[in-house]
């Protein structure tokens, strides 16, 4: 196998059933290339929405209509990486306009938190970025199992809280700002963080085992997908802390 990511739309087997004996392949510059492409668009369909939304407009329609597109898209992708170069700039802007408009209701309860978040999230990339290049964080097969495992048990518990939800029932702690409701949220903030290693070393090997050109593509989407996972996380996070004081 070349590699495995947490990350569940970069899976083991995407690299292997897509490997390239053209001359056009996977290299991490293009993948780098794609993935600020797919950051910009994505930053532009936010401004879009957050400025509709401090102007007055109801852009809940909007974000929901945008995730739920967004959504459709991503499962699209996954299963077809052949679609990636022409689906993935329009997942790009709907998951912006989501993720503007909910940047937006958070930054109504608390002025800068969203600032924060951003710069929160970045500084994470980038180190982390620079801890797996500089050999400090190696990801091992253990590593990988335990990201993976940790990464899948959440996915669980937040499906689960979505459809007792509709009963009206909540998950302890898990949306709350206690202490434990807090430290919750750090694990998966942790947990979300580590999955960026994950991707970082399956671009790097889907790139040494000549990767077709367009999962550059595929690569780019599969980072932003734990990118966003990564600021919503912080988001909430830091709206927790916020609550407490």
């Amino acid at each position: 196998m070349i590699g495995r990511s947490g990350n569940p739309t970069l899976s083991d087997k995407v690299f292997e059933q897509n490997q390239s004996h053209s001359e056009e392949r996977m290299t991490i510059g293009g993948t780098v290339n794609k993935s600020f492409m797919t950051l910009a668009l994505l930053l532009a369909g936010a401004s879009v929405s957050w400025s509709m939304y401090f102007q007055g407009y109801d852009v809940l329609m909007y974000a929901i209509g945008g995730a739920v597109a967004a959504f459709v898209l991503a499962l699209i992708v996954s299963f077809k990486p052949t679609t990636a170069p022409y689906l993935v700039p329009v997942y790009a802007v709907l998951e912006g306009v989501f993720l503007g408009s909910l940047s937006a209701t958070y930054e109504t309860f608390q002025g800068g938190i969203t600032l924060q978040a951003a710069l929160i999230t970045i500084s994470i990339f980038l180190g982390l970025l620079l801890a797996y290049k500089s050999g400090m964080i190696k990801a091992t097969e253990n590593f990988k199992l335990g990201v993976f495992a940790a990464t899948a048990g959440i996915a669980l518990v937040y499906l689960i809280s979505f459809v007792l939800s509709f009963f009206g029932i909540t998950v302890p702690y898990l949306h709350e700002s206690s202490l434990i409701g807090i430290g919750i949220s750090v694990f998966i903030v942790i947990i979300a963080a580590l999955n960026l290693v994950l991707d970082f070393d399956f671009i790097e090997n889907g790139a040494q085992h000549g990767a077709p050109k367009y999962m550059e593509w595929y690569g780019a989407f599969g980072l932003t997908v734990t990118l966003v996972w990564l600021y919503i996380e912080v988001l909430r996070l830091l709206a927790k802390l916020a609550s407490r004081d």
